[in-house]
C-alpha cells in the first residue's frame, strides 16, 4: 500500500511539473501562477492608478501617441513648406488625433543653429503654424491644437553649428483634455471604444487588397 501511494505521488508531481523538465509542485502555487508571465491583471491595475490618480493618464496617452505615430516633421533650410513625406506623417497623426476628440496637443517648432536666435525663433514658429494649419485640414479642430511654441535651436537633436535637417522639425506631443468637450460624456463616445477595442481586433488576412478578378 505504501509502495502505492509513493508512485501515485511521483505521478502527481510529475503531473506539476512548469515544462522544463523540473519536477515543481505547482498546487502549492496561486491557480494559473504557471501560465502567467506577469501582466496578468496590468489592465485593471492601470485603471485603478488613473482613478485614484496615482497615474496621470495624459502621460499615458503621450506616451502611446509617441509609440504608434511619428510625432516628428522634418523641414528644407530656411523653410516653412511640408514635403510629401511631412504631409504623410501629419495625415498620419491626424488620424490618431481624431480618434481621441477630448485630447489636446502642442506642437513645437525647432531650427538648426544657422541663424540668429531672433529668426529662428521666428522660423520655428511658422513650422509650428504650418503643421496646424494642415492638421486642420484634416478635421481636426483648432481649439485643439492647445498652442504653437517655438524653441527656435535651443533643442537640437545633433548638436552641430552647421545644417542639420534633423535638427529643422516641429513635435506634436499630447498636453492635456477640451474642457467639456460634447462627445466625452454622452453616447457618441462609445464610437471611440467601438473602434479601439472592437474594430481594431479584427485580424488581417492575405485576402485585403485584392481586385475581383484576382480573389
Amino acid at each position: 500500500m505504501l509502495k502505492k501511494l509513493a508512485a501515485l505521488a511521483l505521478i502527481t508531481l510529475a503531473g506539476c511539473s512548469d515544462g522544463d523538465g523540473a519536477i515543481t509542485p505547482s498546487f502549492f502555487k496561486e491557480a494559473g501562477a504557471v501560465v502567467d508571465t506577469g501582466a496578468f491583471g496590468a489592465a485593471t491595475a492601470n485603471n485603478t492608478g488613473i482613478q485614484s490618480g496615482d497615474k496621470s493618464y495624459v502621460l499615458s496617452l503621450a506616451t502611446r501617441f509617441a509609440e504608434e505615430v511619428d510625432t516628428t516633421v522634418n523641414f528644407a533650410f530656411d523653410s516653412t513648406q511640408l514635403d510629401e513625406n511631412a504631409r504623410a506623417k501629419l495625415r498620419q497623426q491626424a488620424v490618431w488625433i481624431n480618434q481621441f476628440p477630448e485630447v489636446r496637443f502642442k506642437v513645437f517648432g525647432h531650427t538648426d543653429a544657422v541663424g540668429s536666435d531672433a529668426y529662428n525663433k521666428s522660423l520655428g514658429l511658422r513650422r509650428a503654424k504650418a503643421v496646424v494649419s494642415y492638421l486642420t485640414t484634416q478635421g481636426i479642430s483648432r481649439d485643439r491644437l492647445e498652442a504653437v511654441v517655438s524653441l527656435g535651436k535651443t533643442q537640437p537633436l545633433v548638436v552641430t553649428q552647421g545644417r542639420e535637417r534633423r535638427n529643422r522639425r516641429t513635435v506634436t506631443e499630447v498636453t492635456g483634455f477640451v474642457s467639456r468637450h460634447p462627445t466625452v460624456l454622452d453616447g457618441k463616445y462609445a464610437q471611440v471604444v467601438y473602434r479601439e477595442y472592437i474594430a481594431s481586433g479584427v485580424p488581417t488576412t492575405a485576402l485585403e487588397g485584392l481586385t475581383a478578378a484576382e480573389e
